[in-house]
């Protein structure tokens, strides 16, 4: 199922509200030196709370129940050449599956493309490690962004043998083995995503044995997050954005820790925007797994959701316009200023904050 909103609101706000300008000195390079050792800052009440991550639990209450996603980041990287010799950069966005009658070429995936030339479909690209890549066409079709390619063998096999770590644009050094480690979240279980759902990188197992002891349930969804999750809004007028499409899944026995939760009266927890994305895109289109493109700006209800873990986001990026969707847009850019000025680690390897749902939203 394909879920594509025109949301309520967006004729409210324009791209410039969503800007801020933010020292280079606090884009977090680098990890913290512990999971649970970054800051936490506590949005949730009239004033903002300082805090340490290692707190969380004692935050929230017995019957809360979190919702992870577990996706896994894969070493989408991949570095080759055409038959010319031109250096050639393919990031792998998602691994197709099979053909049900085989007709189709074995091992596709559909990739960006960073080359000084483009090649013609049919090119075949000689990869680090010895495997090829051929080049089929432009996807979702001959107009997309985004191009599909058949590899020589299991796309997951090459890309945990020769592949390389996809850190997000705004870090500048290349990938190390402590990127292996630490962009990849403690309970990552589904190989697909080419970013990483960046909130859930603050959880280590001490920080999970608090919250089962404390009474905080906890669930599972996947959505596989795509590096457009990085690409600012570049239209003025919101409504002119066309989201990037992500595959997700609810499994049912997440759905049925959700009822469980409201029966009980505990609250719902989702860790990360990509939590948020799948919960609600579930909510409005019924389906419990598929592609969504869903576009949450201020004015959108949510159905799902009482409480936010996220990290600090770009400017003008539709992950900044979620949040000022949840916490309401004033609180948000509060939030922020104090972040800036109390010199809060930003964006991936940065710093996370504790969000309640606005009244209205």
């Amino acid at each position: 199922m394909h879920t594509e909103l025109s949301l309520p609101g967006t004729r409210e706000f324009t791209l410039a509200d969503f800007d801020f300008q933010l020292p280079p000195e606090l884009i977090a390079q680098h990890p913290a030196t512990e999971r649970s050792a970054s800051r936490l800052l506590d949005g949730r009440l009239k004033a903002p709370v300082d805090r340490v991550f290692r707190e969380l639990p004692a935050l929230l209450q017995p019957g809360d129940l979190m919702v992870f996603n577990d996706t896994e980041v894969m070493k989408a990287r991949l570095f080759g050449e055409k038959a010319t010799g031109g250096k050639v950069e393919l990031l792998v966005e998602r691994v197709l599956p099979p053909d049900p009658l085989g007709l189709a070429p074995a091992h596709q995936v559909v990739a960006h493309m960073k080359v000084s030339k483009k090649p013609l479909p049919g090119a075949v690209l000689h990869m680090q490690g010895g495997f090829t890549a051929t080049l089929l066409g432009r996807w979702p079709d001959e107009h997309g962004a985004l191009f599909r390619f058949a590899l020589s063998a299991d796309p997951h096999a090459l890309m945990l043998a020769h592949g390389h770590v996809p850190l997000p644009p705004y870090i500048e050094h290349a990938d190390t083995e402590q990127d292996a480690r630490r962009y990849q979240t403690v309970f990552a279980r589904e190989p697909g995503a080419a970013a990483a759902p960046t909130a859930a990188l603050h959880f280590d197992e001490g920080v999970l044995a608090e919250l089962q002891a404390r009474g905080v349930m906890h669930a599972h969804v996947t959505l596989h997050v795509g590096a457009g999750t990085f690409q600012p809004v570049k239209v003025e007028d919101l409504r002119q954005h066309r989201m990037h499409s992500e595959w997700y899944r609810v499994p049912p026995e997440t759905a049925q820790a959700i009822e469980d939760c409201r029966r009980r009266g505990g609250r719902v927890l989702a860790v990360g925007t990509t939590t948020v994305r799948t919960l609600e895109s579930w909510a409005v289109s019924g389906c419990m797994q598929g592609d969504t493109q869903i576009f949450i700006t201020p004015g959108f209800r949510f159905q799902v959701v009482d409480l936010l873990l996220t990290n600090f986001h770009l400017p003008k990026s539709t992950l900044l316009m979620l949040v000022s969707a949840f916490a309401g847009y004033d609180t948000m850019r509060d939030l922020y200023r104090h972040a800036i000025e109390h010199r809060y680690r930003f964006f991936s390897y940065g710093d996370a904050m504790l969000l309640q749902r606005a009244a209205h939203a």
